[in-house]
This record gives C-alpha cells, structure tokens and sequence, in this order.
C-alpha cells in the first residue's frame, strides 16, 4: 500500500482505525414521565392488562363501618326528635287508672264531620297472656287499656276486629270479662267485625258483643277445647335415651310425653278429661248467656234484625269449623257483612248519623328502638310481624284453638 492510499483511509475514518464485526449499540426509546403523586394514599396497582386492582384489606370494611355508624346515628337523631315531637303534644290522661291506658294516643283511622267518636281494637293473631313485643304488655293487658281509653273519653261504640284461630283459655275468658264489664258499666255497645277467621277462642271473645257481623266466607264456629301435646318416647328408645324420674306421687308425671302409651295411667286421662269438659261447659254457657242478653237488648231498643239461637246450635259445637252463613242460619252471629256493615250497625246502635273512626295504639318508645338495633349484634335483626302462628304452641295448656292452627 503506498502513501497516499493509506492517507485516504485514515481521512475516511476521521482518524479512528476500523473495529472489526462491531454490533450496532442499541438505544432504549424515551417513555413519558409518569405524573408525581402528591397524595400519601397508596395507588392502585395497574396490572399488564391496564385495569386498576382494587384494594383488598380492610380498605373497604372501614368504609362499610363507616356508612353503617353514619346511618346508625342519623336514626338515633331521627327517632330523638320524633320522640320529642311527640311528648310536646302528648296529652296525658290523668283520669285513667292504668298507666298503660294514658300512655296509649290515639289514631285518627277516618274522619268525618260529627264529632263523635267509634273506637276501633284490632284482635288479631293467636290469643295469648304473653308479652307481644317491645311495647311490654300482653294481648290481654292492651285490650284492657284501649277499653279503658274509650270509656274515659266517652266514645259512642266500639269495632271489635277479629280475625284469630283462638288461643289460650285463661287468656280468651279475660277479653271475655274485659268486654262483659265494659259494655254494662259504660252502655256503649261493642259490635264483633269478624275477618277471615274469628274460629273458637276467637268466637268466645265475641260472644259478649251487642252484635256480631261475619262474612259469609268466615270460618267460624270451632266451639270445643284441646289439650295438645307430643309423645316421644318412641323416638327416645331408638336413640338409647331412658328417663329416670323421681316424683312425689304417681300423678306428678301426668301426662308426660316421656311415658309410653301403656304407663299413662286411667286416672291421667279421666283428670285431663274432666277438665276439658269443664271449659266445655263454661264456652257453651259463655255463648248462650252473650247472645240471649244481646238479643234483649236489640229488641228491648226496637232493633228486630239480630238472631237469636237456634234451638239445636249445641249439636253444632263439637269442634267443626262453620262458615259465616252457617253461623247466621244457627243464630251464633246476628248479620252478614264487612267491616262497612259493622260500622252501619254501631252507629244505628248508638243513635247516631256518623262519627269519626279511630283507634288507640302504643306510644312509641324510644328504649324499644335501642332495644331493636340493639339484637343486630347477634347478626339478626328479629321482625315482629305480628304473626304469633309463626312458632308452635307451648304445649301443657289448654285451648279454644281451631285443630288446623295449633302448629
């Protein structure tokens, strides 16, 4: 190679000898500078597919408790200013003897123009002594107070609404009493309304009424009493489970669901039987006192449309399920019709041309609600439905119950 060739190379190569099989450096591409985060909050990952996971923890349980002490306390605050409205208005009833009665206010169910007054008390559900629900007292004890109520304010008459497979007996003789009493001391008539079903313990407490009015789809009648209770001995001996008991006399076990059939005792059964047929015979006397004294009263005031008893209505009280027109036809009901018509026939009894239409309800108590927030903490939230046929009858009682409602 001569001189100028050599010099022609190095110009070429700007004076830097050649690199043999030299691999082409490869530059990374420019991304774009992601926005700087000013929030000390953790961001949400982004996966390769570009969606935002979602927190998991106890990011979101933080924000569900948050929402439920929120709502908690809006209904606290609701319910202290409904309380206070309403103790600022409350009229108290100092002529009332029950505490129970002057805590009830009064409903305006329909108005009129006439100032006077029909009272309407709803017995609905099974008929029991026991405590209905937060209010604190018993079917028994707020029948007792709305009768009280309505005599201390001089209402003209009073709706029965029935609608009630029956119940306990002690408990369906105290509405009994509890109406008997109202209706001779004050001289308001009660007329019966009977729903759907208005069967044994609940045509007992309608017994007593001036007038009772029945659709002639009601199922009524159930005239009778039941003991019922279960006997599971057999399923104990297939388990292997044997009772041991000591007792003081050999009737102490009467009627124990433990004992098989052979062991229950003649005495047992002639004792059960007695007093079943004495409750028997109370219905039916309850029955034919309440109507023959009603019936006098109606026509003693000029008022001929009401039945009397029907000489055989006694072969009809063996427990059957009657309807409305049945009922008509034996004179245990004096009318056919809804609750219009009982309305009709109350104000016709009292001697009026109209009335407004109202009813006595508990007062709402604030300590009730706590209570109710207060069974969430178990997870459930318990609904008072008023359906007492929800659970089955204590059993060891006995009962002016329809058969096809004791369980």
């Amino acid at each position: 190679m001569d001189s100028s060739e050599s010099s022609s190379s190095g110009a070429e190569a700007g004076g830097v000898p050649p690199v043999a099989n030299t691999v082409p450096l490869q530059v990374p591409p420019v991304l774009p500078t992601p926005p700087v985060q000013t929030s000390c909050r953790p961001q949400p990952a982004v996966h390769g597919n570009g969606r935002a996971e979602r927190p998991r923890g106890g990011a979101w349980k933080w924000v569900a408790v948050g929402v439920s002490v929120m709502l908690i306390f809006s209904l606290l605050a609701l319910g202290l200013i409904v309380v206070g409205k309403s103790d600022r208005n409350w009229p108290h009833h100092h002529s009332t003897q029950s505490p129970g009665a002057a805590e009830l206010h009064e409903v305006l169910v329909r108005d009129s123009p006439f100032e006077d007054k029909v009272a309407v008390i709803s017995l609905e559900g099974v008929i029991s002594g026991e405590v209905l629900s937060d209010i604190g007292s018993s079917m028994v004890e707020l029948v007792s107070d709305q009768l009280e109520r309505a005599a201390v304010e001089g209402v003209a008459a009073v709706i029965l609404k029935v609608d009630s497979p029956g119940g306990e007996v002690l408990a369906s003789d105290e509405i009994y009493l509890l109406l008997e009493k109202f209706q001779k001391e004050h001289d308001i008539p009660v007329v019966a309304s009977m729903g759907s079903l208005a069967a044994s313990g609940g045509y007992y407490v309608s017994a007593p009424c001036r007038w009772i009015v029945a659709n002639e789809l009601t199922m009524t009648g159930s005239i009778g009493v039941i003991f019922h209770s279960y006997n599971y001995r057999g399923l104990m001996d297939k388990v292997g489970v044997r009772p041991d008991i000591t007792k003081s006399g050999k009737l102490k076990d009467m009627m124990s669901g433990e004992k098989l059939p052979e062991e229950v005792l003649p005495e047992e059964r002639a004792i059960l039987q007695g007093m079943i047929d004495e409750s028997f015979a109370k219905f039916k006397d309850i029955i034919r006192t309440g109507r023959n004294h009603s019936a006098a009263l109606n026509l003693k005031d000029g008022v001929t449309e009401g039945r009397k008893l029907a000489p055989n209505w006694t072969e009809f009280a063996d427990g059957r399920i009657l309807s409305g027109q049945q009922a008509l036809n034996l004179g245990l009901v004096d009318e056919l019709g809804n609750f219009e018509v009982a309305l009709d026939r109350a104000l016709q009894l009292a001697r009026l041309d109209g009335a407004k239409l109202i009813t006595y309800q508990p007062h709402f108590r604030f300590p009730g609600f706590l209570s109710l927030l207060g069974q969430a903490r178990s997870g459930s939230v318990k609904v008072d439905l008023g359906l007492p046929l929800q659970s089955r009858l204590p059993e060891g009682r006995l009962y002016f119950m329809s058969p096809l409602h004791m369980h």
